[in-house]
């Protein structure tokens, strides 16, 4: 039966040269490098200069927040409470909000935050929409989600 040519040439002796070609061109490695130390040079020349960030938020006054509880009952049902322990919403097909509170849970996991604190859903006078987990430092931009991501979270604000 016959060896299969790739085989064969790597079980073939003296052929070491065939046997340790690389799996990607030296072409595409110098170009990988190249990336990283041009970001990292772009980096740089930012911090050293002093350039104000981008992309963040500009702070804007609180027109109204609310301290809910996300209870994740499975991977798409959650339970909303008030800080209490009353249900404040029970939702079968969570969507968004239940996201929202797997990254939560995540975060806390990960910094080792025992229990499940309130976290705050605030709303600014410039729009923004935000979810704030005061035990993590962790929060979200809700807007940046699109427009029904922000009102599932501006209903739960505005529940009595």
């Amino acid at each position: 039966m016959a060896q299969h040519p790739v085989s064969a040439r790597a079980a073939a002796p003296g052929k070491s040269a065939e046997k340790s070609k690389e799996m990607i061109p030296l072409a595409m490695v110098r170009a990988m490098i190249g990336v990283a130390l041009l970001s990292l040079a772009i980096v740089g020349y930012s911090v050293a200069t002093g350039r104000p960030h981008v992309g963040v938020p500009d702070t804007a006054k609180v027109l109204a927040e609310r301290s809910v509880i996300l209870e994740d009952v499975n991977s798409q049902h959650v339970i909303v409470r008030n800080p209490d322990g009353s249900v404040l919403v029970d939702m079968p097909d969570g969507g968004f909000v239940n996201v929202v509170g797997a990254a939560v849970k995540r975060t806390r996991v990960v910094q080792r935050i025992e229990g499940n604190p309130p976290i705050r859903i605030v709303r600014y006078e410039n729009g923004r929409i935000s979810a704030e987990d005061p035990a993590t430092g962790w929060s979200a931009e809700l807007y940046a989600f699109g427009p029904d991501s922000k009102a599932a979270f501006e209903r739960l604000l505005d529940m009595n």
